[in-house]
């Protein structure tokens, strides 16, 4: 059992957590949510002791061992297996005592110790830890030194992991790991034998691999069971109640001041006017649910929308180096309404095709075909750096709209989703998913008719990421999309494309049979080029990818029938929400009872038609993927 008992933390003279307590069984698997700068980083560091609490105090089992990914990623000559080998210091102290050991006595006691850790198959177990995070045989062996920042992450979530901490902190562990990574950790976190604590802000993965969720908010601890989607709908049901008893509360104390007020100066109703004074203080108040608002993101709708195909490759080669090609048998095409989802590990050439797409490399064999008229959007991670560190958002948008009045240049920030009192605010000192929103807004100025998003997400809390789904299915232009967020990919695209063995090939399975096969992969490191070679099995050939193409071009008519209805529904379904919230009102039958029944009629009218509207999306639907299958 750990418990979190009345702690309170202040950084920098700013309170955030308060008197909070929460108490988390042996061998919890919990997400700690909340708003990015709410202190859940904060937290951890309280719990590992590298900050002191204000009040209150942490209990921890005794000789537990506490585990975080460290700070500095390693960039030693040592081999990457050595390194996470070296990471159980129980073992690696042993192994170096077995050395020189001559007791009898102590050389059993360190050989059955030895056995009782498992340091026999110690090598095995890293080797499988490192091949999940995308490191095959070869890339272990070589120095920790000759790969980048972000691989070197990778390698010390690796190291942690095989330490097996009987408390394992994670903070943001999806930031440095591609899709690949991302859905091996899910279920290597899930089958962890010891406590789990993990600060993520991606959906799936608090959906899976945990069982309780911590929701830091209002500078308090709350714990609930069960995944992330059980406590959105918990909360919700909680503050629903909280409402409601509220509303009660003040209606009962306005009922008593309004007799204080009445009464009070009257000799002969004082002692009944002080009576109810008591009671008033007694009663006390429950506090309002307060809502962080978080800005929508919108994408401008494209002036006109080519005709498909938008993007035509054939035979296409593209690389850095001439005679190098990284990608290579391209044939592919993308049309006007595509959502498409790009997978495979990094390195495989995600970044390449996209730089590929968007003009910024040349092919250098085959041929690329763009329409006349194609405009294209590209966000990627790295052009963080692009932003210029002492301008601000307005300054940045002033740039591309010269002649416009502020007003409208506000206006367009705005849109981008930063607050008013961030618009004046240097890029240096924006948060993180602030410069995302502002790089995705430019990226995006000119209403391009085809988005290419690479990894939007990293620095994106979950609100901002229901943000961007929602702005991405209101867009109306094409997508082509790289992330290591599962629930982005299956909540906004439709096609799948593998990026593997040097080339880009159609992926006929959804995304819980590419789940299954990296998992496999992950888990048998010596079978991962056969778990490639069932992932490159499950692709098309070039016939069959251009038939399934001209298939979709003969079907876009139905396909635009099925997007107007989808439209309706929406709209069906904001009206009959606003209309329940209107007759949820009991002033309205006491007021204009008139009303009220013309309102209760318009919410059956529409009830009606939503019902109709989504009886022909079923039929439409049908008859789509049946002539998809056909």
């Amino acid at each position: 059992m750990i418990t979190i008992n009345d702690i309170s933390a202040r950084i920098a003279g700013r309170l955030l957590i308060d008197h909070a307590t929460v108490a988390l069984p042996a061998g919890t698997k919990a997400g700690l949510v909340g708003k990015n700068g709410a202190g859940k980083s904060t937290l951890f560091r309280i719990i590992t002791g590298d900050l002191s609490a204000e009040t209150g105090n942490i209990s921890i089992p005794k000789n537990a061992r506490i585990g975080q990914v460290a700070q500095e990623a390693p960039g030693t000559e040592d081999s990457l297996i050595s390194i996470v080998l070296a990471a159980d210091k129980e073992r690696a102290a042993l192994l170096l005592e077995a050395e020189t050991a001559t007791d009898p006595h102590r050389i059993a006691e360190i050989q059955t110790r030895l056995a009782d850790i498992g340091a026999h198959s110690a090598e095995a177990r890293a080797a499988t830890i490192l091949s999940g995070l995308g490191f095959d045989h070869e890339a272990q062996l070589r120095p920790a030194s000759s790969f980048s920042g972000g691989w070197r992450m990778r390698v010390a979530l690796a190291a942690v992991l095989f330490a097996e901490p009987d408390l394992l902190l994670l903070d943001e562990p999806t930031n440095y790991l591609d899709l690949e990574g991302t859905l091996w950790l899910e279920d290597y976190v899930r089958r962890y034998p010891h406590t789990v604590i993990i600060i993520s802000h991606d959906r799936d993965l608090l959906n899976t691999a945990v069982n309780s969720i911590i929701h830091l908010d209002q500078k308090k601890l709350t714990f609930y069971r069960g995944g992330y989607d059980s406590f959105e709908r918990q909360k919700a049901e909680n503050d629903e109640l909280q409402m409601k008893a509220k509303a009660k509360n003040d209606a009962a104390r306005k009922h008593l001041q309004s007799f204080i007020d009445r009464f009070r100066a009257k000799a002969t109703k004082a002692k009944q006017a002080q009576s109810r004074i008591k009671a008033l203080e007694r009663m006390g108040t429950v506090a309002a649910v307060i809502e962080d608002h978080v800005h929508p993101i919108t994408f401008p709708k494209p002036e006109k929308q080519p005709a498909s195909p938008i993007v035509a490759i054939s035979g296409g080669v593209v690389g850095y180096e001439p005679g190098k090609p990284i990608l290579k048998n391209l044939n592919l095409r993308i049309d006007n309404d595509d959502r498409i989802a790009l997978l495979g590990s990094n390195g495989n050439g995600k970044s390449t095709f996209a730089k590929f797409i968007s003009g910024r490399l040349e092919a250098q064999g085959g041929q690329l075909k763009t329409a006349s008229s194609l405009k294209i959007g590209f966000f990627a991670q790295h052009q963080l750096d692009d932003l210029v560190p002492n301008e601000s958002p307005v300054a940045h948008v002033r740039r591309l709209m010269p002649l416009e009045p502020e007003a409208k240049v506000r206006a367009r920030v705005a849109q981008m989703g930063l607050a008013t009192e961030k618009m004046e605010t240097a890029a240096k000192d924006l948060s993180g998913g602030e410069k995302a929103r502002l790089l995705m807004g430019l990226a995006a100025f000119h209403a391009p008719n085809l988005l290419i998003l690479d990894e939007p997400t990293n620095h994106l809390d979950i609100d901002s990421r229901k943000a961007l789904i929602e702005a991405l299915n209101d867009y109306e232009g094409a997508v082509i999309l790289i992330s290591h967020d599962r629930h982005l990919i299956e909540a906004t695209v439709d096609r799948l494309w593998l990026v593997n063995n040097g080339t880009v090939t159609s992926f006929d399975g959804d995304m819980e049979e590419y789940r299954s096969l990296i998992i496999a992969a992950g888990k048998k490191p010596a079978e991962k080029d056969k778990a490639e070679t069932a992932a490159s099995d499950q692709v098309n050939k070039a016939e069959q990818r251009k038939a399934a193409a001209d298939k979709r071009a003969s079907l876009a008519p139905l396909k635009k029938k099925i997007n107007e209805v989808e439209a309706l529904t929406k709209k069906l379904e904001t009206l009959i929400q606003a209309l329940d919230k209107e007759l949820a009102n009991p002033a309205l039958y006491e007021k204009a009872p008139a009303k009220a029944a013309e309102k209760a009629k318009k919410r059956g009218e529409a009830a009606a038609k939503l019902s109709a509207a989504e009886e022909q999306w079923l039929e439409l639907s049908a008859e789509y993927e049946e002539g998809m299958a056909g």
